[in-house]
């Protein structure tokens, strides 16, 4: 295939390994061409904004910014751009939450290589993929298809997309100082950025906003329990 021609690729995900294993499984076929690796959701994001590739290949639980507001981000700035979740989460809501802020396909990691190229070559084409397991499961229960049946409460739908980006920080242990600069912003802002999660969540505490990111997905239990 000419190069023109190709796929290009984004490889969003936080572990190296992973990542290299996946460059190198693409790279085997002359139809892809990696452009580029991420390792942070913020990465991701740049990224794509300056590489614009075909597909991005998105882990869900990633530092400093998840793969749902990665996306989210993605394809408010490249609408044309494909993303296609690669994650351990099998769960309904996370599958169901990345088809409502746009993800093209979902597969689960225990697929083969063989599952994970014929899925980019299919959302590339404009179609929809998702692993056989998911579509099985979906289509036994025609009321629950992916993108439905959200409860359209957390940070998915209330938060701004900066108010989500400090809801991560802060519940991944940083402080306001570590927030202000990973992000660009005054201390000043961090903190009306916190008091307005506060407000909206109706939370009143640091240790409440760590377990409401764990409970909505924003992180992953294991990243951040020393309140408790």
């Amino acid at each position: 295939m000419n190069s023109a021609k190709r796929i290009t690729v984004l490889l969003a995900e936080d572990h190296a390994i992973v990542r290299e294993g996946l460059r190198t499984l693409l790279e085997l076929s002359p139809d892809f061409e990696v452009v580029g690796e991420a390792k942070t959701g913020r990465e991701a994001v740049e990224l794509v904004r300056k590489l614009r590739p075909t597909v991005v290949v998105m882990d869900i639980a990633m530092p400093l910014l998840n793969g749902f507001e990665a996306t989210r981000q993605i394809l408010h700035h490249l609408p044309g751009t494909k993303v296609l979740v690669l994650s351990a989460h099998n769960d309904d809501e996370y599958i169901s939450h990345m088809s409502e802020v746009g993800a093209a396909g979902y597969l689960v990691k225990q697929n083969s290589g063989h599952v994970l190229v014929h899925a980019i070559k299919e959302i590339a084409k404009g179609n929809s993929y998702f692993s056989p397991s998911i579509s099985e499961r979906f289509a036994t229960s025609p009321k629950k298809t992916p993108g439905a049946g959200a409860t359209g409460t957390g940070p998915k739908s209330s938060l701004t997309a900066r108010e989500a980006e400090v809801l991560q920080l802060v519940a991944e242990g940083a402080a306001n100082k570590q927030v202000a600069s990973e992000l660009g912003i005054s201390v000043k802002t961090v903190e009306k950025h916190r008091q307005q999660l506060m407000n909206k969540l109706n939370i009143h505490d640091t240790a409440g906003l760590t377990r409401h990111a764990i409970a909505t997905g924003v992180i992953e239990s294991s990243v951040q329990m020393a309140f408790d």
